[in-house]
């Protein structure tokens, strides 16, 4: 057994301390080992109380009162609006629209930019790395306005093929669409070239950040992406709530997403005139107590320090490369630990990824098992699935050699 000398910079051991759920026993007498962060973050105890403290001093509806309740209900709401743009450098909260989570953010750019302003025959340049959320949407617009997808491949290490990425942008592509950090193979690309040059072939560009914003500092007036979406569960924030930051002249431009109450400014019986931006994509009511907890969960982030997380994350990840290179039969996919974030997906010779799962809980050590949402990427691989460990803020060195420990039971189980 190989054990670690490296140090990181977080107290971790501090940090572990604001996350109840990380003092449970998920069987008796086996503590929890959480290394699936990648799906879902776990909450500080801070965001919980945010939120229960809504819920109990000024639950109320937001933008329709003039109480005292409602008022302060909409006081909160849109400041954690602000907050978030503050934490991507949006030049204004009126770019930053909140959704259910990062598919319905792309979904709206789809239905509404996309269905307005994409004819037949026009190009949307897509990557092979892409979760579902990012490619289903295209391709219902695909079938129903018969636009064309093209994909930037990748390397049999998981980099992107950008040489391919410039002969197709001389089709003068008028979208395309990435993500900046892949929730498989843990790539994270280079998005502030890949945007100048779509800019350049005078496309538009959306950035899926659901694996981005919560790992690394992410500031889209630099990045000058037109969109940018991520959702707040993954960012140590509540689940049910998405963000969506578009450049104001294109919001501006866009029709409303979903019809209803809020996103309105008049209603006839035969017609109606959409509300400004940002609320004329918000329709109906809000997820407040969520967006509540965002803003305390980016409170939290930015006091630990992104550029700390980050640097933690590459420790992390640096390490479990290396101890996972030591198990006989077990193959990781993506590229080195310089060029990804947190997340090691492996497959197992001769063992299914959700038989690895279920070993691993049986030592309290929760991954992730199957394609996780990136079916193409794994075909690509000539693979079915995969078991994905991924880390965080919260995780320990450790708890990496919990993780070879348990995979060698793994190997022992099957014989």
């Amino acid at each position: 057994m190989i054990k670690h000398r490296i140090k990181t910079d977080l107290d971790v051991e501090q940090i572990r301390l604001d996350f109840p759920i990380l003092k449970r026993e998920v069987h008796p007498g086996v503590s929890l080992i959480y290394l699936d962060s990648t799906a879902t973050t776990q909450k500080p105890t801070q965001v919980i109380q945010a939120m229960d403290d809504y819920y109990r001093s000024y639950n109320s509806n937001v933008h329709r009162g003039v109480h005292t309740l409602a008022e302060e209900a909409t006081a909160a709401y849109e400041s954690a609006r602000q907050r978030v743009a503050n934490f991507i450098h949006a030049p204004s909260a009126r770019e930053i629209i909140f959704t259910r989570n990062t598919t319905e953010s792309i979904n709206l750019i789809a239905f509404t930019w996309g269905r307005t302003y994409l004819q037949e025959d026009d190009l949307v340049i897509l990557t092979e790395m892409e979760h579902h959320s990012n490619l289903v949407p295209w391709q219902i617009l695909a079938a129903e306005k018969g636009i064309q997808l093209e994909f930037i491949p990748i390397t049999t290490d998981g980099i992107l093929e950008l040489d391919v990425y410039r002969k197709l942008l001389e089709q003068m592509p008028k979208l395309v669409s990435f993500t900046q950090m892949s929730n498989v193979l843990g790539t994270i690309n280079p998005a502030k070239e890949i945007v100048q040059m779509a800019h350049q072939a005078g496309a538009i560009t959306i950035i899926d950040g659901a694996q981005s914003v919560p790992h690394f500092s992410v500031d889209v007036q630099d990045l000058d992406v037109d969109f940018l979406a991520f959702s707040a569960h993954k960012i140590c924030g509540p689940t049910g709530l998405g963000v969506l930051f578009g450049k104001i002249n294109l919001l501006n431009d866009m029709p409303p997403f979903l019809g209803g109450g809020e996103m309105i400014k008049r209603v006839l019986l035969r017609s109606f005139t959409p509300n400004e931006v940002p609320h004329k994509f918000e329709a109906g009511t809000p997820a407040i107590a969520e967006s509540i907890g965002l803003h305390s969960a980016l409170d939290y982030v930015d006091q630990v320090g992104m550029d700390k997380i980050a640097a933690h994350e590459q420790k992390m990840i640096s390490y479990a490369l290396e101890r996972l290179e030591e198990v006989p039969g077990v193959h990781v996919i993506g590229p080195a630990a310089k060029h990804k974030g947190g997340v090691a997906a492996f497959t197992f010779d001769g063992i299914h990824p959700h038989d690895v799962a279920q070993v691993l809980d049986r030592s309290g050590i929760a991954v992730r098992a199957g394609h996780h949402c990136a079916m193409p990427l794994h075909e690509k691989y000539n693979i079915p699935a995969t078991t994905r460990a991924s880390f965080y803020l919260y995780n320990t060195l450790d708890e990496v050699d919990r993780l070879i420990e348990g995979l060698y039971t793994v190997k022992e189980f099957f014989g």
